[in-house]
């Protein structure tokens, strides 16, 4: 299948996930454009773990295609979503406290020369790489530990800029964070956005959401409960939507069964 110039990076279609008895996703499609941020919301069991993972490889879909840039591709490990150009920031950000910023940057991905590590490599591309991303901290060798949580998540999403994705996908980046924090993070999700990457965005923040997000998706019970435009959605009806408020007919068939999504 020939690549389509202006359609969306990823979509997926149809997607569906069973554990055992329980149906976690059926039949999800999704679509994320270049320069768009995507929120992907849901009550909790709603589903967007499951998503996430199946798109990362972590834990591929049953059912259903994956198309990046308009081709179908298989990812059944996380090795084929990095090497397609997917980086996913999870929430526990797997960053190591008594390590330097430079050091957690290129965490296996480290650069040697005549069979050393070439430290000055590393932070020569260190500070190009957060400066390049307007990331401000005190310095790239001071220990992870020495910084505040919305540095810790700037560096995270940093790093996984270094395998020079064209998707990011953010898990909750600014839960647990202060006002100034999540300000912070929300900048650099902006400006991810303005270098024409696509970002989809797990959030249970709906101020966060209004404020970056260009499309809303919502899951319900494992299923899609509609796609909202943020510029012309109210959040009344984004929260109606997640919580059943305004259930499409599939959802609410699956909750009259009693199955409870993952």
């Amino acid at each position: 299948m020939a690549i389509v110039p202006n359609g969306p990076v990823l979509a997926l279609r149809g997607i569906s996930k069973r554990f055992g008895a329980v149906q976690a996703l059926t039949d999800i499609d999704l679509e994320v454009h270049a320069g768009e941020v995507v929120a992907l919301v849901g009550d909790n069991g709603a589903g967007k773990s499951t998503l996430v993972k199946s798109i990362a490889g972590v834990g591929p879909a049953d059912e259903g295609v994956i198309e990046w840039q308009g081709r179908p591709v298989q990812v059944t490990r996380p090795h084929d979503a990095q090497e397609l150009g997917i980086a996913t920031v999870y929430q526990d950000l797997a960053l190591c406290d008594n390590i330097d910023v430079v050091g957690n940057l290129f965490l296996g991905r480290e650069i040697l020369r005549a069979g050393v590590l070439d430290e000055v490599e590393m932070e020569r591309r260190s500070r190009e790489l957060l400066q390049t991303l307007s990331i401000r901290i005190p310095s790239v060798r001071i220990p992870i530990a020495s910084l505040s949580g919305g540095q810790r998540q700037t560096v995270a999403i940093a790093r996984s800029m270094l395998g020079e994705p064209k998707l990011v996908i953010l898990d909750e980046p600014t839960a647990a964070l202060g006002v100034e924090q999540t300000a912070q993070v929300l900048d650099l999700v902006e400006r991810l956005r303005d270098r024409g990457l696509a970002v989809i965005l797990i959030s249970h923040n709906m101020a966060d959401v209004k404020a970056v997000a260009d499309r809303v998706a919502v899951l319900r019970l494992g299923r899609n409960n509609g796609t909202f435009d943020v510029k012309t959605t109210s959040q009344e009806d984004i929260i109606s939507a997640i919580t059943g408020a305004t259930d499409n007919a599939v959802t609410r068939r699956k909750a009259r069964s009693g199955e409870v999504a993952k």
